[in-house]
């Protein structure tokens, strides 16, 4: 997995974290499956460009605090 994608999922951790949302909490506002998430979370999965819009939105975030 190269390192700004590593960078972009920990950041999706790190986001949820601060807002204190569960995974669970965080994939239903998202419209995806918690183990998605969690698998997005722990670096198993690479998620698509419309996924991560999905997560952004739920975490009402600006995709630019994700990826910079």
């Amino acid at each position: 997995m190269e390192k700004e994608t590593k960078r972009i999922l920990e950041k999706i951790r790190q986001k949820r974290r601060e807002k204190k949302l569960s995974i669970i909490n965080l994939a239903n506002s998202a419209g995806i499956s918690h183990s998605h998430l969690y698998y997005i979370e722990n670096e198993k999965v690479i998620p698509s460009i419309d996924v991560i819009v999905k997560i952004v939105k739920a975490l009402d975030c600006s995709f630019k605090d994700i990826v910079e």
